[in-house]
């Protein structure tokens, strides 16, 4: 048998290292508190903030495919300072803690990955379960559903409009649906629902309930700037002044005009956009008026709330209560 060449050599230390990689990286959702974790994760978040003492820390949210945790660094320096960016992968090493009730990180140490170190970018972004552009043509396929040809030809043009930023941004910054085709996810599992509510509330207008649940949301692609990995840096300009609800009347207005949608349709689809969130306190100063708006204003809450039933619940064993869940009015949540 010939002897190895330097290039086999290289390529069997190449596949150690990736074994060795996986066997020590441990997922967001498998860590429990009190142990010590050696892993790589991506930045989601990060800021500079100062205790009570006024020392300097740096307070950041890792991520990969399974989860996301609050992270601190306590030991600030400016060499750490410059590792930390946003979208940037990590190795990090440090312990598992309990803090009122919800699981957080000290890092000891931490490192950029190293160019000779291969990981799957794939395994570290947080993504819905379904792939983007197969979510989009179910997404169409409702839009063939809707009959008016006003409304379908408003719904597609908006799709058209934002079609390629729709397969990856985020259905928001943080809390529900906050991943790479988050967006996506949460208006196709609205239409799946709102579908089958349209067979047992026959007297609803499924044309306005099936365009209400995919433009209600489309405009958080104006209302947030989101990287090609689903995270979110910030809210723009116009999001942090008018929201997604005001850019989504809009939008409906605007792209109404160009096509000279009867203004009866106009008003009714941004009346829905406008009370889907149902308090002022929540941004829709007007409570739905419709039976579709109504039927989408719980639509949103069912989804949102089933994603954090779910979330919570993924990693937890049978007979087991999670740690406190904030967005779920800080409920401990019991796994059957």
């Amino acid at each position: 048998m010939g002897q190895a060449s330097i290039g086999d050599i290289l390529k069997e230390k190449e596949k150690e290292q990736m074994r060795n990689l996986v066997a020590t990286q441990k997922k967001i959702i498998e860590l429990k508190a009190g142990e010590k974790i050696d892993a790589f994760y991506l930045i989601k978040s990060f800021d500079v903030k100062k205790t009570t003492a006024g020392k300097q820390y740096i307070d950041i949210n890792l991520v990969d495919k399974s989860g996301e945790i609050n992270a601190k660094i306590w030991e600030y320096s400016k060499e750490t300072d410059n590792l930390v960016s946003e979208s940037s992968i990590v190795k990090v090493r440090g312990e598992v803690l309990e803090w009122n009730g919800t699981k957080q990180l000290k890092i000891n140490k931490i490192r950029a990955k190293l160019p000779t170190e291969t990981l799957k970018i794939s395994e570290l972004i947080p993504s819905a379960p379904v792939e983007s552009s197969e979510m989009l043509q179910t997404i169409k396929m409702y839009v063939e559903k809707i009959e008016d040809v006003q409304i379908k030809l408003l719904v597609n043009n908006i799709l058209d409009k934002y079609n390629t930023k729709l397969l990856y941004y985020p259905a928001a910054k943080k809390n529900h649906h906050s991943y790479m085709g988050g967006l996506l996810y949460h208006s196709m599992r609205m239409l799946q629902s709102g579908e089958k509510l349209g067979q047992i509330y026959k007297f609803l207008n499924m044309d306005y309930i099936f365009a209400g649940v995919i433009l209600h949301d489309v405009c958080k692609i104006l209302e947030m700037d989101s990287d090609e990995y689903g995270v979110v840096s910030d809210y723009t300009m116009e999001g942090k002044l008018l929201g997604h609800i005001i850019q989504g009347i809009k939008e409906i207005e605007i792209e109404g005009e160009k096509i000279s949608i009867d203004r009866e349709k106009s008003v009714i689809l941004q009346h829905m956009v406008l009370s889907h969130h149902y308090e002022p306190e929540f941004g829709s100063p007007k409570k739905p008026m419709t039976p579709e708006a109504e039927i989408l204003h719980f639509l949103d809450v069912i989804d949102a709330r089933m994603f954090d039933f779910e979330h919570a619940l993924q990693g937890v064993e049978p007979g087991s209560f999670t740690d406190k869940i904030w967005l779920l009015d800080n409920r401990n949540l019991y796994k059957q």
